[in-house]
């Protein structure tokens, strides 16, 4: 059975147990793990991605960024990383081994279904609706959007008067445009390195002027940095979602390590660090002690935000102003247990996504209560799906055996290669039918006075019971 698109068919058809948003990192991995598990791709099952092909935040890297420079890249449960050439951009290796992973494990993702809001669904559903109108209703969500779609822009008086080039590092593509120019790059971090060094090595003539609100604390070369320490400074991050406020980025916890980037910059002397300047002019920055410096244009390395206002219909944000995550690993909203989060807070790197993928997967089987042992080849014994089916046909069972021999669009020996994008026609129908006014107890714009907050399997028209 297909799940039926709302733009297609005015048909009640029934809901899918749970929508992964976005396809990077977190959300391949929750897919493996769901599917691993027993819910039936396409059906039960359903990832929605943003963009048009495979890779995340990954394809939109600037192309200077190879994979020698990479900050870590953690293998998605069940591949090994492909080899590559350290040369390789990064952008070009990471999507390409997305795509192939799609397709050997055959996860149903539909793209591009970029996701525009989460509100409450009849009953206890969730109703999903993408910004091009199509709407699913589905028992539980994990949202798996990450930062990359929400870079920080700082407000700095005089920022609107300033007529040089303003760029965000999401938006830098190579130093080659700024031949010749005085840059200001404002920000701690990695990517602000990055720029510094590859303005100063490779835009001739260009001059770079390096600004943060704090210190940059670099991690000694040999600091004897252990996964024990990794753990702790992931831990101060979890503190802060559990409490509800803001997450940080671990970097700002474990400072900056020494990679190639910075190597380069410190033998190129661009490290010279100066507080943050006090306002803009046309063509300057001004510092609060009456120091001006010229300036053609500024690289914003800020820094990203969780990029989650397609959930905030459902009213998740506490009164300190972030997303209190409890239980399940840390993935699940407090506000409402129908709702995992990957790729915020402590989970927003490769390792950390793999790990909350695995976890928010786990805590949505237990929702559903479909939480049962796995046998022997991986599907857990209280599941009614086959994981091994999907909408269009049998794709073999899915397993760690399945990896022994890596093949690009084989699931297991002697099954059919299937492609992981649905054709056409299933495109064209797998988005569930229309929902209609929101539950009883909701306001107009979608929040909630009295808002179901279970998962569990209800009837559409089933009263709603509080999570506790």
């Amino acid at each position: 059975m297909k799940v039926a698109d709302s733009t297609t068919s005015g048909s009640s058809t029934p809901p899918l147990e749970t929508v992964v948003v976005g396809a990077g990192q977190g959300g391949l991995s929750a897919a493996y793990h769901l599917a691993r598990r027993g819910l039936a791709r396409w059906t039960e099952l359903l990832v929605l991605d943003a963009d048009a092909a495979p890779g995340g935040a990954w394809a939109h890297r600037t192309p200077s960024l190879t994979m020698r420079d990479v900050n870590g890249l953690h293998p998605l449960p069940g591949a090994p990383v492909p080899a590559f050439a350290e040369d390789a951009p990064a952008r070009d290796v990471v999507p390409a081994y997305f795509a192939d992973y799609e397709r050997r494990f055959a996860l149903p993702v539909l793209r591009p279904a970029p996701v525009a809001s989460v509100t409450d669904g009849p009953g206890a559903l969730l109703t999903v609706r993408t910004a091009d109108g199509r709407s699913w209703t589905t028992r539980t969500l994990v949202s798996a959007t990450g930062t990359w779609t929400r870079p920080f822009l700082p407000h700095y008086p005089g920022t609107e008067l300033f007529r040089g080039r303003r760029l965000h590092s999401a938006e830098y593509r190579g130093p080659e445009t700024f031949a010749g120019r005085r840059v200001l790059v404002v920000g701690g971090g990695l990517s602000a390195i990055q720029v510094l060094a590859e303005i100063r090595e490779f835009a001739p003539g260009a001059e770079t002027i390096w600004t943060t609100r704090t210190p940059p604390r670099f991690r000694p070369e040999h600091d004897g940095f252990t996964p024990e320490d990794g753990r702790a400074a992931v831990a101060l991050v979890e503190q802060r979602v559990r409490a509800g406020l803001p997450p940080q980025p671990v970097v700002a916890v474990t400072g900056l390590p020494l990679t190639s980037y910075l190597r380069r910059a410190r033998e190129l002397g661009v490290l010279n660090r100066r507080e943050m300047f006090h306002h803009l002019t046309e063509d300057s920055a001004v510092w609060a002690d009456g120091r001006r410096e010229r300036i053609d244009a500024i690289v914003w390395a800020t820094g990203f935000r969780p990029a989650v206002g397609h959930l905030a219909p459902l009213g998740l944000r506490g009164p300190g102003g972030g997303i209190r995550l409890d239980g399940d690993g840390d993935t699940r909203a407090a506000a409402d247990h129908r709702v995992h989060l990957i790729g915020y807070g402590p989970s927003a790197s490769t390792i950390g996504a793999n790990r909350a993928g695995r976890a928010a997967a786990a805590g949505v089987l237990r929702s559903l209560g479909r939480s049962g042992p796995r046998t022997r080849d991986g599907v857990a014994a209280s599941a009614t799906a086959d994981p091994g089916r999907r909408a269009d046909g049998p794709v073999g069972p899915v397993g760690p055996d399945d990896l022994v021999r890596p093949h690009p669009g084989r699931i297991s020996a002697g099954s059919t290669a299937r492609p992981a994008s649905p054709s056409p026609t299933a495109v064209a129908a797998a988005a569930a039918a229309p929902t209609g006014a929101p539950a009883a107890g909701a306001a107009p714009d979608g929040s909630a006075a009295a808002r179901p907050r279970t998962a569990g399997r209800l009837a559409a028209a089933s009263s709603a019971v509080p999570a506790g």
